[in-house]
């Protein structure tokens, strides 16, 4: 097996961000590697979604039982969207690690905000990193651990918290580092400037800044997270409107759309 870990590492330049795709099944990995795609990482919210769920209700072993298909779907790195470990105690972090690098992802992320919405306390979240981190580098093969600091995205905490979680995460052993949902750019170049490591920026709210703009503040990555999902979503949610309120089908209109998609499926 190639070592995908060692891939995904080295894709990781500060200032020369890559866009890691987040997909849901085979069928978006292949697309999006068909397209150009360098490394594709599942979304917890896109998956609860192909369950009929919403997210944070899928479990760990569903979780790795989906990653292992997108694993499977194309040579990429994946990486494992495993929201906060799947349980509160370092040791369930660790072996959250150990079982992802068995279902052959290069490296997953992990919150320091619980399904319950409440941040874990600064220590307590700072060992659950580190934890991790022990964890990864006892591995066989090469793992990127990705720590996130969601108390932004969730209201719970400031930024000037954000920047000590992602030091403090950056001490314990983390990779990458990353806050989701930041309020501009210049608080996204703060960040970055705060830590040595890669920091992964998330692509909501800035839909309309290019990557160019996302490399001048130094970010090493650019996720997507559930955006291209909720884009799916959108296009669903507007043909169903049409078809089931107006009877109108002119949302599914789209010429050409399935002999280009096929075309990429067809080249796996």
């Amino acid at each position: 097996m190639a070592d995908t870990g060692a891939t995904f590492r080295a894709l990781h330049v500060r200032g020369a961000p890559f866009i890691l795709a987040n997909v849901w099944d085979a069928g978006s990995a292949r697309l999006m590697a068909g397209l150009g795609a360098k490394a594709l990482a599942t979304s917890s919210a896109a998956h609860a979604f192909t369950l009929g769920r919403v997210d944070t209700e899928v479990t760990r072993d569903e979780a790795l039982a989906h990653a292992e298909s997108i694993v499977a779907a194309t040579p990429l790195p994946v990486q494992g969207d495993f929201e906060d470990g799947f349980g509160p105690g370092p040791e369930t972090c660790a072996e959250t690690v150990r079982l992802a690098a068995e279902a052959g992802l290069a490296g997953i992320c992990i919150e320091d905000v619980s399904p319950a919405a409440e941040a874990y306390g600064f220590e307590a979240a700072v060992e659950r990193i580190r934890a991790a981190a022990s964890a990864a580098r006892a591995l066989p093969r090469d793992f990127v651990l990705t720590a996130r600091a969601d108390g932004v995205m969730h209201g719970i905490y400031d930024l000037n918290e954000a920047i000590r979680r992602l030091q403090a995460f950056e001490a314990a052993g983390a990779d990458v580092l990353y806050a989701p949902v930041l309020p501009s750019m210049e608080a996204a170049a703060r960040l970055i400037g705060s830590v040595t490591a890669p920091v992964n920026l998330l692509v909501t709210r800035f839909e309309e800044r290019s990557l160019a703009e996302f490399g001048e503040i130094g970010a090493a990555r650019v996720s997507l997270g559930s955006a291209l999902s909720r884009a799916v979503q959108k296009v669903m949610l507007e043909a169903g409107r049409g078809m089931f309120g107006a009877g109108r089908f002119e949302s599914l209109l789209a010429p050409g759309v399935g002999g280009e998609v096929d075309a990429i499926l067809k080249a796996f």
